[in-house]
């Protein structure tokens, strides 16, 4: 009997949670009556590395355009990161890394067909992840406010899947929406590159929008493309404060990969069901911001085949743009960009507090400037509010803040940093 592909899927992430630890590269292939194969990837010493990319890297899978890849992922240092590792142990394990990120990358897999100048199409289909998930500071080295949050911390939560909350803080349940930290390909410079600045070839974006449904479109430098998954996570508020959201490892990441021929990109894009989302990374917020506005304005143009200065004025009207991470050294920001034409504008942002959210606002010049300004406001303010540990409102912030930015108005630029207050509910009883 043929089984659908539906349940082929199911079966292989089955077949892939049994796999030996000792597993290798060499991953089983199943026909699926439908186009393109399913492979199975384990996470093994064999098939992950840590911390850094190589475009001379061995693949460790090959496919071809159209097939599946049901992989697992670890979590950082090689999988040292799980309940029980203190903060000590982190610290002596990250001081050997210097010069590499903690990711814990399963790949690379090089995808026939896929060259330089082309689009690799990744749909993410289904997102298992494990059961628990930590967040963490490290004391003075890292995050948004390392000078103002000097002291460290660990801390490993459940992962409740069924209700698709975790307790964060007792009686603060943050939602869970999984998704991959790490997406991305080979950079075309040869030689190792550490994993935590994301860039064009998509790695650390830390783009919480990309979960299961959504599919990246990311420019391929190299020949095969080479594509990596790490950074596994549960949840993560926008802006990510404090380096980390909730971190994870998936059981079960369910792609299936193509290649767009005769397109090019100059940055990754990401569809969503309802929207296309346009990106900016730079070091600098105000320079991400400048390319977010740049790629926005060229997508609007060519999707509604438009001149610039309608797609220019379209944008301002649908603006709907957030910061995703300002911790990984390139900083990033995104547009949402509804597929419906007739879709309303986004209400306007709040500037005070309302009945479904705290709300703080940041507003400078210096988009930087203003981003400290209104994330360290909503950090101060939960504290004070909920009478939160300080350190525990920063990492609360971490993985629940959503910050957006005001749609440009020439002179300062502002950002509002939304805390949903539906996160407060009665703490769960304790055995």
């Amino acid at each position: 009997m043929m089984r659908s592909k539906t349940a082929l899927v199911i079966f292989a992430g089955t077949l892939l949670a049994g796999l030996p630890a000792a597993a290798t590269a060499q991953t089983v292939v199943a026909a699926t009556g439908a186009a393109g194969q399913v492979h199975l990837l384990p996470a093994t010493m064999e098939t992950t590395q840590l911390g850094w990319y190589d475009n001379a890297q061995k693949p460790v899978l090959t496919i071809k355009p159209g097939d599946s890849v049901v992989m697992e992922t670890m979590m950082h240092f090689h999988d040292r990161l799980v309940p029980g590792a203190t903060l000590d142990m982190l610290l002596k394990i990250r001081q050997e890394l210097q010069g590499s990120g903690a990711h814990t990358l399963t790949g690379p897999i090089y995808v026939e067909g896929a060259e330089p100048g082309d689009v690799l199409k990744v749909k993410i289909n289904r997102i298992v992840p494990r059961s628990y998930g930590v967040n963490m500071n490290y004391p003075g080295i890292a995050g948004q406010f390392p000078k103002e949050f000097p002291e460290g911390r660990v801390r490993y939560v459940y992962l409740d899947w069924d209700n698709k909350v975790a307790e964060f803080l007792p009686g603060v349940f943050v939602p869970l929406r999984p998704f991959p930290g790490i997406l991305g390909v080979a950079r075309a410079e040869p030689g190792r590159y550490s994993t935590v600045p994301p860039g064009r070839y998509g790695g650390n974006l830390d783009l919480r929008e990309l979960t299961a449904g959504s599919t990246l479109y990311v420019p391929v430098f190299v020949k095969g493309a080479l594509l990596w998954a790490s950074d596994a996570h549960a949840a993560q508020g926008n802006g990510e404060v404090n380096l980390t959201g909730i971190e994870t490892a998936f059981r079960e990441f369910n792609i299936t990969i193509d290649v767009i021929k005769g397109r090019s990109l100059e940055w990754p894009r990401v569809e969503t069901p309802t929207h296309w989302l346009t990106l900016g990374y730079d070091e600098d917020l105000n320079k991400a911001l400048d390319i977010l506005k740049a790629e926005t304005v060229k997508f609007i143009t060519e999707e509604r085949r438009v001149a610039a200065a309608d797609a220019q004025r379209i944008m301002m009207q649908r603006w709907d743009c957030r910061i995703s991470e300002v911790v990984d050294i390139v900083k990033g920001t995104f547009c949402f960009n509804p597929k419906d034409a007739r879709a309303r504008p986004p209400a306007a942002l709040p500037s005070k507090e309302t009945a479904s959210d705290y709300v703080t606002v940041g507003s400078n010049a210096d988009l930087n400037k203003a981003m400290d300004a209104a994330s360290m406001a909503m950090i101060n303010l939960i504290a004070e509010k909920r009478q939160l540990d300080r350190l525990d409102a920063y990492g609360l912030a971490s993985v629940a803040m959503d910050c957006r930015i005001a749609p440009p108005a020439g002179g300062d630029v502002a950002v509002h940093c939304l805390m949903p207050k539906s996160l407060w509910r009665a703490a769960a009883r304790r055995p």
